[in-house]
């Protein structure tokens, strides 16, 4: 029967045997010899314990486990003898004590110190063992890219990641063996560094500022600003790095499709040819803007690496003015493009087609539009520039840019007018574009089919074509257009009212277009509804009107229009 001892050991408690409890006591002891008075004695000797308390407690198989001497043993052989560790001797204090001492698998800590703001960053660049300032960039990326997943990671990262506070704590982040001579290392280095902030202070400064209350709460609250200046400088550069990356990617992308033919022709590349409004190669355009737009962003991209990291060093004199000067030219050629550009529309003309429609004013001339099921599934396909092929692979511009425009004509026939526009940067080239247009109708009969679209070959190149149909019509004639007419009827209101609903015939009555089998209340321009109430209007030159002995219209005369009804019932006066 062995007795038994209750210990606290690094803050755990423990049920260890006596002869166990007798040769960790020794074992201690024999450490606070070695290391004879050094400085950091107290917070060496802590740490030990604490990295002895972990390893007592993961032997632990229950609560009411009782530390053997077994167990001490393998402490002691991970943790080394003291006795083989002599601190004056810088080579034997940076090696192991024990081949069970080597290298251990690193835990995840936050490392506060070097850290910004939780230390989250900067532990898994020690856990994964790269630069902090990589893991603090994805995390951005997940910011922006993954809808503020990145916020959510790292808060929940820096709840769930413990902060490595004590030395041992500290080796296992980085992956250094928890042995006595690198805790006390650890120990001293970390007690040198602040003796050496305390050699550099300026005491006199800092007596001077205890003599001060108010000048040490300035100092103070100064210090606040400042290191809140720090963090914003610091969010504000990982901005400034994420859309310039960003944009960079985004141009460089731009070149090789926008301007894919100097390396591969692209399905797309003869669309973007038909919008080019310049004489030059896409790819020239693509060039320009990568240069113009590219190398500020790359400046701003090394503005924020500077504000992360303000050691960074500078990409030199040369490689800035020559990239000064490639942007400036760039700018240049991009400004004179963007004037050629807009001289290519400054011009329009157009050429005109008319046909004569030979039908009588009483027969009825049908109007619709059709589509080409080719190009589209129905009427209401309506593209103003689209790309397409036709089944001979030719490239062409395809538009629905079409307009009807129903007028009156004194002459005793219908007749067709048929308007292409185009713009150019002459009347000469414009008006050759125009009549390059292919539009086609069909007039059989007193049928006339127009088309609801028109082609033009892409090397024309997309200028604002369009298509305006007028079609005259004489005194008295008949006519009824297809319910698709209504998508591309552009006419005047005043003259013809084009009703959406219903399948109504029309018919040309002076200066209006009389619809024949509208309802009244659809049919602007209904007549017979005044004959029917007997509205009679006249011109008078004055009037002064009183009801039941008051005089209206605050006592004023007035010249106009009359207007009453069939008892005499005066309705307006205009």
């Amino acid at each position: 029967m062995n007795k038994t001892v209750n210990i606290n050991l690094g803050g755990m408690f423990f049920h260890i045997d006596e002869d166990a409890y007798v040769k960790l006591t020794r074992y201690f002891d024999a450490i606070k010899r070695s290391l004879n008075n050094s400085s950091g004695q107290d917070e060496i000797i802590k740490d030990i314990e604490m990295r002895v308390s972990e390893l007592l407690t993961e032997k632990q198989k229950s609560e009411k486990h009782v530390v053997a001497l077994k167990d001490v043993d393998e402490v002691i052989a991970v943790m080394g003898q003291p006795e083989d560790y002599i601190i004056e001797d810088e080579e034997k204090s940076n090696q192991s004590f024990n081949g069970s001492g080597t290298r251990k698998h690193k835990k995840l800590y936050r490392d506060k110190e070097k850290g910004m703001l939780g230390g989250v960053a900067t532990g898994l660049g020690h856990y994964f063992g790269i630069e902090a300032v990589w893991i603090k960039i994805l995390f951005l990326i997940f910011v922006f890219a993954g809808f503020g997943t990145g916020i959510l990671a790292y808060f929940v990262l820096w709840v769930v990641t413990p902060e490595a506070v004590t030395t041992s704590e500290k080796l296992e982040m980085t992956g250094e063996p928890v042995t006595i001579s690198n805790i006390e290392k650890k120990v001293r280095e970390e007690i040198e560094s602040l003796s050496d902030k305390f050699k550099n202070a300026d005491y006199d400064q800092m007596g001077n500022q205890v003599k001060s209350g108010a000048e040490r709460i300035s100092s103070s609250f100064g210090d606040f600003i400042m290191t809140v200046f720090k963090i914003f400088a610091k969010f504000l550069g990982i901005i400034l790095i994420m859309s310039g990356i960003s944009t960079l990617i985004l141009l460089l992308i731009g070149v090789f499709t926008l301007g894919s033919n100097i390396f591969i022709e692209f399905p797309w590349q003869n669309f973007v040819d038909a919008g080019n409004f310049t004489d030059y190669p896409i790819w020239v355009f693509g060039l320009l803007m990568f240069f113009a737009v590219g190398i500020p962003f790359f400046f701003l991209t090394l503005l924020g690496f500077k504000l992360l990291s303000p050691n960074l060093k500078s990409i030199g004199n040369i490689t800035k003015y020559t990239l000064l000067a490639v942007w400036i030219i760039a700018v240049a050629i991009a400004i004179s493009v963007g004037i050629k550009q807009a001289t290519e529309l400054s011009y329009d003309n157009k050429v005109v087609e008319k046909k004569t429609i030979n039908i009588n004013p009483q027969d009825t001339l049908f109007v619709k539009f059709r589509y080409n099921d080719y190009y589209a599934k129905g009427l209401n396909h309506h593209r103003d520039f689209e790309f397409v092929q036709d089944s001979a692979n030719n490239a062409l511009i395809y538009s629905n840019d079409v307009r009807l425009h129903v007028l009156r004509t004194d002459n005793a026939t219908a007749y067709l007018q048929i308007e292409k526009t185009a713009r150019g940067n002459s009347f000469t080239a414009a008006k050759q574009r125009a009549e390059k247009i292919d539009y086609k109708i069909q007039l059989n009969g007193n049928q006339l089919v127009l088309d609801n679209y028109f082609l033009t070959g892409v090397k024309n190149k997309f200028r604002g074509q369009e298509v305006d149909v007028y079609l005259y019509l004489p005194e008295g004639q008949l006519f009824k257009p297809d319910t698709s007419v209504q998508d591309y009827d552009d006419s005047e209101n005043d003259f013809f009212n084009l009703h959406f609903s219903g399948d109504y015939s029309y018919k040309v009555e002076g200066s209006k277009v009389k619809c024949l089998n509208c309802p009244a209340d659809e049919n602007d321009f209904d007549e017979d509804a005044d004959e029917e109430n007997n509205i009679v209007t006249d011109t008078v030159k004055e009037v002064s009107i009183k009801i039941n002995g008051k005089e209206v219209l605050n006592g004023k005369k007035t010249t106009g229009k009359l207007t009453t009804d069939k008892n005499g019932v005066i309705i307006k006066i205009n």
